[in-house]
């Protein structure tokens, strides 16, 4: 009896205060990376324009916006397999300040670039930050949480990140408010949301203070099993057949759904800002359209980032009940069909209101799908560089896939009438989902296996 009240109990009486302290510094990470991530995202458009001093909608403009996040994206991967692998070697709380504090500091120095090449140049560096705190963060949390709250606390690592994302659209409608009342110039307002970017040093000095090493790296530690060095720990993941069998299998679904999102998905706000214009030109001056399209963005986005905040949770019941294999395979097929759909029949922002959220349901539950699989694939001497080296090659892969996507959009497709190149090269990156279906079919079940020590 006693056994069974402990299994019907809500997993989060058995986590701690210390665990809960732990957590909310390590997510807390997650969340201000993926809001200085977004912030980028909702003012590229602007900024670029207004640094390059052409209109938003130019091709050259969408091109450059491609490249800037490209170049973050690579920034992000080698951040990640870098600072995944030195966190492994010497501490993953002492590495995963060190990404705070470099995130917050270059993205509040953004605020004040002159030329575009200075912002892609500080997009890069805040890159390199940004892709160590996922793999310190799932590696610390995954370690500490109790083996009943180690799923439900995975999943809401990545909960915070659409958190993070609608934060960043919401923090967008209040400075845009203040631009329309006048108290900011509206050209400015892009500068105000990177200067904003900076507060996360608050947290780094909190994490500095609080969070410590987890048992199990000291343990490590203690009996001298850790790497030798960053360099070492992939030398030894790749010898060790499990370990490397895992590292392939997490890596190719890594990459699928990372593409998936920053190749594909990310540029669905550029699509917007052209399909909005047009809509709100018809009937309203360009002063009058531009604050209206602003506006129509950021609901599309809060909506869109309810309905991924909904995945993550649905995906972590659903690979719980039905087995994390069969739920990448579903989420991988559903992501293909409804992001192939909201870029074909997209046409005003009602259309976004609904088909956002949907396609952000599937794209953003594959995210918490990492966070919850990618820590049980490896042991915990290799775990934070098992993590990163999946999750940031996916990475790579999608700077790739922003390349190839600049590509087809300003050669393939360049003939065509605007939005018809954005909508046509996002819909032939659509494949990769298929990818991912096809490569989660062959990866190992991990539901109900211990965790590897």
């Amino acid at each position: 009896m006693a056994n069974d009240t402990l299994r019907t109990a809500p997993w989060w009486r058995d986590v701690t205060a210390q665990q809960w302290t732990i957590f909310a510094i390590a997510s807390a990470a997650w969340l201000f990376d993926i809001l200085d991530q977004r912030i980028f995202s909702v003012v590229r458009i602007p900024a670029l324009s207004a640094l390059m001093d052409l209109p938003g909608g130019d091709l050259q403009v969408q091109a450059t916006a491609k490249v800037a996040t490209a170049l973050m994206l690579i920034g992000t991967g080698v951040g990640g397999l870098v600072g995944g692998a030195m966190g492994d070697r010497h501490g993953r709380a002492r590495l995963l300040t060190h990404s705070i504090t470099l995130y917050a500091i270059a993205t509040a120095l953004t605020a004040v670039v002159q030329t575009a090449d200075q912002m892609i140049a500080l997009r890069f560096v805040s890159g390199l930050s940004f892709g160590a705190v996922f793999g310190l963060a799932a590696a610390i949390i995954t370690e500490t949480a109790p083996p009943t709250a180690r799923l439900a606390m995975l999943a809401l690592l990545q909960v915070m990140s659409a958190v993070g994302n609608v934060l960043a659209a919401v923090i967008k409608l209040q400075v845009d408010a203040l631009a329309v009342a006048g108290i900011i110039d509206m050209e400015n307002v892009w500068r105000v949301m990177f200067l904003i970017g900076g507060a996360p040093i608050l947290l780094a000095v909190i994490s500095a203070r609080k969070l410590r090493e987890t048992e199990t790296w000291l343990r490590l530690k203690q009996q001298g099993a850790l790497p030798k060095s960053a360099m070492n720990a992939y030398a030894e993941i790749f010898r060790h057949p499990v370990e490397r069998r895992n590292l392939y299998f997490g890596t190719a679904i890594s990459a699928s759904g990372i593409i998936g999102l920053w190749a594909i998905g990310e540029y669905a706000i550029d699509l917007q800002d052209v399909i909005f214009t047009t809509y709100y030109r018809a009937d309203h001056s360009a002063a009058a359209a531009a604050i209206l399209v602003a506006q129509t963005k950021n609901w599309a986005y809060i909506l869109q980032m309810i309905g991924g905040g909904l995945g993550m949770a649905c995906f972590g019941w659903a690979a719980e009940r039905f087995g994390r294999r069969a739920t990448f395979i579903a989420t991988f097929l559903a992501a293909f069909v409804t992001t192939a759909l909201a870029y074909w029949q997209m046409q005003s922002p009602a259309d976004a209101y609904w088909m956002m959220p949907i396609m952000y349901f599937f794209q953003l539950g594959l995210l918490a799908g990492f966070s919850i699989y990618l820590p049980e694939l490896f042991s915990a001497r290799y775990r934070g560089t098992g993590i990163s080296f999946a999750y940031n090659v996916g990475r790579f892969a999608a700077a790739g896939g922003s390349f190839f996507s600049a590509l087809m959009t300003t050669h393939v497709f360049a003939g065509l009438a605007s939005p018809l190149p954005l909508r046509y090269s996002a819909i032939v990156m659509c494949s990769i989902f298929l990818f991912g279906a096809a490569a989660s079919y062959f990866t190992p079940e991990t539901k109900g296996v211990p965790l590897r020590d």
